[in-house]
Protein backbone atom coordinates (compact mmCIF):
# COMPACT_ATOMS: atom_id res chain seq x y z
CA UNK A 1 0.00 0.00 0.00
CA UNK A 2 1.21 3.20 -1.08
CA UNK A 3 0.62 6.81 -1.60
CA UNK A 4 -1.45 5.97 -4.69
CA UNK A 5 -4.11 4.00 -2.52
CA UNK A 6 -5.27 6.95 -0.90
CA UNK A 7 -7.09 9.77 -1.93
CA UNK A 8 -8.08 11.83 1.47
CA UNK A 9 -6.14 12.50 4.78
CA UNK A 10 -7.36 14.47 7.84
CA UNK A 11 -4.49 16.12 9.75
CA UNK A 12 -5.00 17.54 13.40
CA UNK A 13 -2.65 20.27 14.81
CA UNK A 14 -2.38 21.49 11.34
CA UNK A 15 -1.17 24.79 11.99
CA UNK A 16 1.82 24.65 13.20
CA UNK A 17 4.51 22.57 13.13
CA UNK A 18 4.92 19.05 12.64
CA UNK A 19 0.98 19.28 11.35
CA UNK A 20 1.62 21.85 9.06
CA UNK A 21 4.82 20.07 7.08
CA UNK A 22 2.92 16.85 7.41
CA UNK A 23 -0.18 18.73 5.20
CA UNK A 24 2.30 20.41 2.70
CA UNK A 25 4.20 16.66 2.68
CA UNK A 26 -0.02 14.85 2.04
CA UNK A 27 -0.91 17.53 -0.27
CA UNK A 28 2.63 16.98 -2.50
CA UNK A 29 2.27 13.22 -2.71
CA UNK A 30 -1.46 14.28 -4.75
CA UNK A 31 -3.58 13.40 -1.21
CA UNK A 32 -6.97 15.76 -0.83
CA UNK A 33 -5.96 16.97 2.69
CA UNK A 34 -8.68 18.62 5.56
CA UNK A 35 -6.50 20.03 7.90
CA UNK A 36 -8.10 20.74 11.45
CA UNK A 37 -6.67 23.27 13.50
CA UNK A 38 -7.74 26.02 16.02
CA UNK A 39 -5.79 29.36 14.68
CA UNK A 40 -7.88 30.14 11.79
CA UNK A 41 -5.22 32.70 10.57
CA UNK A 42 -2.45 30.23 10.17
CA UNK A 43 -4.89 27.34 8.59
CA UNK A 44 -5.80 29.90 6.16
CA UNK A 45 -2.52 30.43 5.22
CA UNK A 46 -1.42 26.75 5.08
CA UNK A 47 -5.06 26.44 2.70
CA UNK A 48 -3.27 28.86 0.36
CA UNK A 49 0.35 27.68 0.26
CA UNK A 50 -0.69 23.99 -0.18
CA UNK A 51 -4.59 23.80 -1.53
CA UNK A 52 -5.53 22.05 1.79
CA UNK A 53 -9.16 22.16 3.13
CA UNK A 54 -8.73 23.98 6.16
CA UNK A 55 -11.17 23.49 8.88
CA UNK A 56 -10.85 25.37 11.91
CA UNK A 57 -12.38 24.20 15.32
CA UNK A 58 -10.99 22.69 18.51
CA UNK A 59 -10.51 18.92 18.67
CA UNK A 60 -12.23 18.70 22.60
CA UNK A 61 -15.34 19.95 20.33
CA UNK A 62 -16.73 16.27 19.99
CA UNK A 63 -20.01 17.85 18.03
CA UNK A 64 -17.86 19.69 15.81
CA UNK A 65 -15.55 17.24 14.64
CA UNK A 66 -18.59 15.01 14.01
CA UNK A 67 -20.40 17.71 11.60
CA UNK A 68 -16.80 17.29 9.59
CA UNK A 69 -15.99 14.01 9.26
CA UNK A 70 -19.40 12.47 9.07
CA UNK A 71 -19.64 12.67 5.25
CA UNK A 72 -15.91 12.55 4.62
CA UNK A 73 -13.57 9.36 3.55
CA UNK A 74 -10.44 9.70 5.11
CA UNK A 75 -7.93 7.01 4.13
CA UNK A 76 -4.87 8.27 6.12
CA UNK A 77 -5.85 9.92 9.33
CA UNK A 78 -2.68 12.01 11.16
CA UNK A 79 -3.34 12.48 14.86
CA UNK A 80 -1.03 15.05 15.71
CA UNK A 81 -2.83 17.58 17.57
CA UNK A 82 -1.18 18.31 21.40
CA UNK A 83 -0.51 20.10 24.24
CA UNK A 84 2.21 20.49 26.99
CA UNK A 85 2.47 22.36 30.14
CA UNK A 86 6.19 23.22 32.31
CA UNK A 87 5.88 22.53 35.50
CA UNK A 88 4.64 18.57 37.00
CA UNK A 89 1.65 17.42 38.58
CA UNK A 90 2.50 19.28 41.94
CA UNK A 91 2.01 22.85 40.07
CA UNK A 92 -0.33 22.03 37.60
CA UNK A 93 -3.78 23.14 37.93
CA UNK A 94 -7.19 21.38 37.17
CA UNK A 95 -7.38 23.19 33.92
CA UNK A 96 -3.56 22.08 32.44
CA UNK A 97 -4.94 18.54 33.53
CA UNK A 98 -8.27 18.75 32.01
CA UNK A 99 -6.58 19.96 28.62
CA UNK A 100 -3.83 17.40 28.30
CA UNK A 101 -6.11 14.60 28.72
CA UNK A 102 -9.15 16.34 26.10
CA UNK A 103 -6.20 17.23 23.19
CA UNK A 104 -3.94 14.94 24.25
CA UNK A 105 -6.18 11.80 24.69
CA UNK A 106 -9.68 12.43 24.42
CA UNK A 107 -9.79 14.34 21.31
CA UNK A 108 -7.31 11.67 19.39
CA UNK A 109 -10.18 8.57 21.15
CA UNK A 110 -13.00 10.82 19.52
CA UNK A 111 -11.42 11.40 15.81
CA UNK A 112 -9.97 7.84 15.75
CA UNK A 113 -14.04 6.27 16.97
CA UNK A 114 -15.39 8.56 13.97
CA UNK A 115 -13.06 7.61 11.34
CA UNK A 116 -12.10 4.09 11.46
CA UNK A 117 -15.24 2.78 10.62
CA UNK A 118 -15.37 4.05 7.01
CA UNK A 119 -11.67 2.81 7.16
CA UNK A 120 -12.49 -0.81 8.25
CA UNK A 121 -15.88 -0.67 5.73
CA UNK A 122 -13.61 0.13 3.00
CA UNK A 123 -10.96 -2.74 3.72
CA UNK A 124 -8.28 0.39 3.50
CA UNK A 125 -7.05 3.12 5.52
CA UNK A 126 -3.78 4.07 7.55
CA UNK A 127 -3.62 5.71 11.08
CA UNK A 128 -0.74 7.84 12.20
CA UNK A 129 -0.19 9.08 15.72
CA UNK A 130 2.73 11.17 16.83
CA UNK A 131 3.25 10.60 20.13
CA UNK A 132 6.79 11.65 22.02
CA UNK A 133 9.10 9.71 23.74
CA UNK A 134 7.56 11.09 26.99
CA UNK A 135 5.19 8.60 26.92
CA UNK A 136 7.97 5.38 27.05
CA UNK A 137 10.43 6.98 29.42
CA UNK A 138 10.26 8.30 32.72
CA UNK A 139 11.99 12.00 33.04
CA UNK A 140 11.49 15.23 34.62
CA UNK A 141 8.23 16.40 32.84
CA UNK A 142 4.93 17.29 33.27
CA UNK A 143 2.90 13.92 34.55
CA UNK A 144 -0.23 14.40 32.82
CA UNK A 145 1.25 14.99 29.52
CA UNK A 146 3.56 11.68 30.07
CA UNK A 147 0.47 10.07 30.77
CA UNK A 148 -1.01 10.94 27.90
CA UNK A 149 1.83 10.45 25.39
CA UNK A 150 1.95 6.75 27.11
CA UNK A 151 -1.99 6.48 26.48
CA UNK A 152 -1.13 7.41 23.12
CA UNK A 153 1.23 4.47 22.72
CA UNK A 154 -0.75 1.68 23.96
CA UNK A 155 -3.72 3.11 21.85
CA UNK A 156 -1.68 3.25 18.76
CA UNK A 157 -1.29 -0.81 19.63
CA UNK A 158 -4.75 -1.50 20.28
CA UNK A 159 -5.82 -0.16 17.09
CA UNK A 160 -3.88 -3.21 15.32
CA UNK A 161 -5.73 -5.46 17.02
CA UNK A 162 -9.24 -3.81 16.87
CA UNK A 163 -8.85 -3.55 12.92
CA UNK A 164 -7.36 -7.59 12.72
CA UNK A 165 -7.41 -9.45 9.38
CA UNK A 166 -8.40 -5.62 7.79
CA UNK A 167 -6.05 -3.85 5.31
CA UNK A 168 -5.64 -0.89 7.68
CA UNK A 169 -2.03 0.15 9.24
CA UNK A 170 -1.42 2.02 12.13
CA UNK A 171 2.03 3.61 12.39
CA UNK A 172 3.18 5.44 16.00
CA UNK A 173 5.90 7.87 15.60
CA UNK A 174 7.26 8.46 18.76
CA UNK A 175 10.00 11.52 18.71
CA UNK A 176 12.57 12.91 21.17
CA UNK A 177 13.01 16.59 21.00
CA UNK A 178 11.71 18.44 17.38
CA UNK A 179 12.11 22.31 16.51
CA UNK A 180 8.45 23.62 17.41
CA UNK A 181 7.07 26.25 19.17
CA UNK A 182 6.00 24.16 22.01
CA UNK A 183 8.31 25.44 24.19
CA UNK A 184 7.84 28.86 23.40
CA UNK A 185 4.11 28.42 24.10
CA UNK A 186 4.48 27.18 27.70
CA UNK A 187 6.65 30.08 28.29
CA UNK A 188 3.77 32.42 27.22
CA UNK A 189 3.64 32.29 23.62
CA UNK A 190 5.20 35.79 22.99
CA UNK A 191 7.64 36.96 20.68
CA UNK A 192 10.01 37.06 23.72
CA UNK A 193 8.90 34.06 24.91
CA UNK A 194 9.69 32.34 21.44
CA UNK A 195 13.21 34.00 21.21
CA UNK A 196 14.06 32.84 24.75
CA UNK A 197 12.55 29.19 24.42
CA UNK A 198 14.82 28.41 21.10
CA UNK A 199 17.72 30.14 23.16
CA UNK A 200 17.24 27.44 26.20
CA UNK A 201 16.20 24.51 24.10
CA UNK A 202 17.36 24.40 20.61
CA UNK A 203 20.88 26.67 20.56
CA UNK A 204 23.24 24.71 20.27
CA UNK A 205 21.52 21.28 19.96
CA UNK A 206 20.96 19.07 16.91
CA UNK A 207 17.37 18.27 17.78
CA UNK A 208 15.00 16.65 15.31
CA UNK A 209 13.40 19.20 12.68
CA UNK A 210 10.07 18.71 10.85
CA UNK A 211 11.34 17.54 7.62
CA UNK A 212 12.74 14.55 10.15
CA UNK A 213 9.20 13.58 11.35
CA UNK A 214 7.40 14.49 7.45
CA UNK A 215 10.17 11.71 6.70
CA UNK A 216 9.84 8.81 8.55
CA UNK A 217 6.08 9.32 7.86
CA UNK A 218 6.94 9.27 4.27
CA UNK A 219 8.46 6.33 4.45
CA UNK A 220 5.61 4.39 7.32
CA UNK A 221 3.21 5.09 3.80
CA UNK A 222 5.28 4.54 1.27
CA UNK A 223 5.71 0.82 2.57
CA UNK A 224 4.21 -2.34 0.35
CA UNK A 225 0.72 -2.39 1.70
CA UNK A 226 1.50 -5.74 3.49
CA UNK A 227 3.81 -3.95 5.39
CA UNK A 228 2.75 -2.26 8.81
CA UNK A 229 5.28 -0.12 10.14
CA UNK A 230 3.83 -0.04 13.77
CA UNK A 231 6.34 2.45 15.61
CA UNK A 232 9.23 4.94 14.83
CA UNK A 233 11.38 6.55 17.67
CA UNK A 234 13.60 9.24 16.67
CA UNK A 235 15.75 10.75 18.73
CA UNK A 236 18.71 13.58 18.46
CA UNK A 237 21.62 11.53 18.33
CA UNK A 238 23.03 13.58 21.09
CA UNK A 239 19.93 13.05 23.26
CA UNK A 240 20.15 9.76 24.89
CA UNK A 241 16.83 8.94 27.29
CA UNK A 242 19.16 6.56 29.76
CA UNK A 243 20.09 7.97 32.85
CA UNK A 244 19.61 7.66 36.51
CA UNK A 245 18.96 10.57 39.68
CA UNK A 246 19.22 9.29 42.99
CA UNK A 247 18.70 12.02 45.48
CA UNK A 248 20.80 12.26 48.59
CA UNK A 249 19.57 13.33 52.08
CA UNK A 250 22.00 14.13 54.74
CA UNK A 251 21.25 12.41 58.30
CA UNK A 252 19.11 14.70 60.78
Amino acid sequence: MSFSDYSTALVTGASTGMGAAITELLTKRGLVVHAVARNEERLAELADRTGAIAHVLDLTDTAALTDVVTELKVDVLVNCAGVSRPGNILTSSESDIDELIDVNLRGLLQLTRLVLPGMVERDLGHIVNISSIAGLYNFFGHTAYHATKAAVHQVSRQLRNDTMGKRIRVTEICPGRVETEIFGRNMGGSPEAMAEAWETYYEGYESLTTDDIVNALDYAIETPRHVNVGMLELMPTFQVPGGLTFDRREAA
